[in-house]
């Protein structure tokens, strides 16, 4: 076997982690400057624009990343049956820039910005009040007691 059909052998048979790498795409020049990275995988959300191919120059929002069609699906981007329905067309992603980042994952911002995202744990909710826990155990102690005191009286009157 050749060296190229070996490859393309290769990535038809790629399992679903090292194909889904493969869905990653390049940042715009603003982002690269602000988080350091060259390209990352694309998840749905994520705001791009197609630079190659018949849709060139769309923006849109990722509505689907799809690993059997090899590709991601944008708003707006459809085409037409000879009936007149239409239907989504999958772009490549070496054909797409990613402009915009969908922030709603934690773990994949912090892995961008270059913090362990183990470590980096959200915010504690403000509303919750907590209660002393001094409070807690007098009040345990003292319902102890009480029911101490209670089994010993009922022991006595038993006598």
């Amino acid at each position: 076997m050749n060296g190229t059909k070996m490859r393309n052998r290769q990535i038809y048979y790629a399992t679903q982690k090292t194909a889904s790498s493969q869905l990653s795409g390049t940042l715009s020049h603003d982002l690269r400057k602000k988080y350091g990275k060259r390209s990352i995988r694309i998840v749905e959300g994520d705001t791009v624009k197609v630079i190659r191919g018949e849709f060139s120059g769309v923006d849109g929002k990722v509505t689907k990343v799809s690993l059997a069609d090899n590709g991601v699906n944008i708003e707006g981007v459809k085409k037409d049956k000879i009936k007149g329905d239409k239907f989504d067309v999958y772009i490549h992603t070496t054909n797409i820039v990613i402009t915009g980042l969908n922030s709603d994952d934690k773990w994949r911002m912090n892995k961008l910005e270059g913090k362990n995202p183990r470590t980096v744990r959200e915010d504690p909710k403000p509303d919750s009040p907590k209660k002393d826990s001094k409070e807690d155990n007098d009040q345990t102690k003292t319902t102890k007691e009480t029911t101490k005191v209670k089994k010993t009286k009922k022991k006595k009157e038993e006598k």
